[in-house]
């Protein structure tokens, strides 16, 4: 029964997992629509939760603004955010950071995470794909215009 459903959520499920954890600070641009209007918001703030798995993953962002606390609750594999980007890497010994709801301003602070040695690895690996992958776009773009030219 659960590997049907797995069959069932995998096409729903988004291709490049975003990698964040608890208690860093991210940026989540989502995608509002106003009548035929199409927009990108930026909510940015600090990961408190997150829960769920499959396509009822969900993740908890929440910021302080004009002194007031400002929580929302994203479903991690929603059309609707456009893409997450981890700002700084909080470092975090809870599963859920719910004590910083009662903390206000320096106190809601978190220190940052150091990094291990096999996370810069993986992270130099990823930068690196990225890189030939753009620079791949950019090679088959001049290809195909220096073609077109010839012609």
């Amino acid at each position: 029964m659960n590997r049907i459903l797995h069959e069932v959520e995998r096409p729903n499920l988004r291709e490049e997992r975003p990698q964040f954890a608890i208690g860093d600070t991210v940026d989540v641009h989502v995608r509002i629509v106003e009548g035929e209007k199409e927009r990108v918001q930026v909510f940015n703030g600090t990961v408190i939760a997150r829960k769920g798995s499959g396509t009822g993953e969900t993740f908890i962002v929440r910021r302080i603004v004009q002194g007031e606390g400002v929580e929302r609750i994203f479903p991690l594999n929603s059309p609707k955010i456009v893409k997450i980007v981890v700002k700084r890497h909080g470092e975090a010994r809870r599963a859920k950071l719910y004590y910083l709801r009662k903390r206000v301003g320096k106190q809601t602070r978190l220190r940052e995470r150091q990094a291990t040695k096999a996370e810069m690895a993986a992270e130099s690996a990823a930068e690196a794909k990225a890189e030939a992958q753009a620079e791949a776009k950019a090679e088959a773009k001049t290809g195909a215009k220096a073609e077109t030219k010839i012609a």
